[in-house]
């Protein structure tokens, strides 16, 4: 029985976090988004967010992103820079094709930060990047 369910690889869909200036605000501030490099649409897109180290842990954070079209991104939500120490997980689930993908991203403790910048796919910046 098992070995009939197939589980499709996600590929090509990545997080990044973004330092980014916020006009509001007058400041920097960190940003996550989820980036499709694919040539099709993901669609009913979720993302449960949440922190972790061995003595604390944060809320579960769920975001429905919807639709995020082919080469394009979306933003999942604002990082405070207290949870850098911590490990940060993004669940993401979508469907893509006709099958439910299914992927964990995890930026360990102290892994964003401006040293780590790389370029990032579709976005055109550089930030911190999972794939």
């Amino acid at each position: 029985m098992k070995k009939d369910i197939e589980i499709p690889v996600v590929e090509n869909v990545y997080i990044a976090v973004i330092k980014e200036w916020n006009e509001e605000f007058l400041a920097q501030n960190w940003n996550s988004y989820i980036i499709n490099d694919q040539d099709i649409p993901i669609e009913m897109v979720l993302v449960v967010t949440k922190g972790y180290d061995q003595d604390r842990r944060t809320s579960l954070l769920r975001h429905n992103i919807g639709t995020v079209e082919a080469k394009s991104f979306a933003k999942i939500e604002l990082l405070q820079e207290e949870l850098f120490s911590m490990n940060n997980e993004f669940s993401v689930t979508f469907f893509a094709d006709g099958k439910l993908y299914d992927r964990k991203y995890v930026f360990r403790e102290n892994t964003i930060n401006e040293r780590a910048f790389r370029d990032i796919p579709v976005m055109e910046t550089r930030g911190v990047l999972v794939k």
